[in-house]
């Protein structure tokens, strides 16, 4: 992959994959062999807390507030039920978060390997500012059970969240390693420790 204004020092890798395929695990796996981790959907949960950040979603989505406390739950549905809502809120958020990796990237430009788990990678056209790519995979009904099990959301949901999302497929011909999440957490650890290997090794 190409990232045309990035130091040769610093490895830039992202981690992703659809939801419920196993981007976190693959995380929580580097971060315990001392590896640095950004997680894009914690950056992005972090903006609900800013207040001026609620004003701005305020202006565009007033009915996802009730006495002026914010509904997050009315607003997920709400863009994930009607396609131009979810553009605006992208148009709102997408800059924010392309901001702030610009940020980790001149701050670990010296680094060596930095790792970035992104669910929409693809999506917001972030796989040019990267070295590698691992996409964390599983097959369709483990990861169904997987979401409906840890949001205790329907069948329904979960396939209005997936179907937003570039299908594995596709995501499988765009990157340089894929992991299948669908084992025992130790051959999982394995399979992780060996890419990192590689990737520590890479030219």
């Amino acid at each position: 992959m190409n990232k045309n204004f990035l130091e040769d020092k610093m490895k830039f890798v992202a981690i992703t994959g659809s939801i419920g395929c196993g981007k976190t695990t693959i995380s929580n796996i580097l971060r315990a062999q001392g590896y640095l981790v950004y997680d894009i959907d914690k950056w992005v949960k972090y903006l609900y807390y800013k207040k001026e950040f609620l004003e701005i979603i305020r202006k565009s989505f007033p009915e996802v507030f009730e006495s002026d406390v914010f509904n997050k739950r009315k607003l997920r549905t709400l863009v994930f039920d009607h396609p131009q809502k979810l553009k605006m809120l992208e148009a709102i958020i997408h800059p924010i978060l392309r901001q702030n990796l610009r940020k980790i990237i001149r701050r670990n430009k010296n680094y060596g390997l930095v790792f970035v788990d992104v669910a929409l990678l693809f999506e917001m056209g972030w796989d040019k500012y990267f070295d590698y790519i691992i996409l964390a995979d599983v097959d369709k009904e483990t990861q169904k059970q997987r979401v409906i099990k840890r949001d205790n959301i329907t069948a329904e949901a979960f396939d209005k969240i997936n179907n937003i999302q570039l299908s594995r497929e596709d995501k499988k011909d765009k990157v340089d390693f894929i992991i299948d999440t669908g084992v025992s957490f130790d051959k999982l650890r394995g399979k992780v420790i060996k890419i990192v290997e590689e990737l520590e090794n890479a030219g």
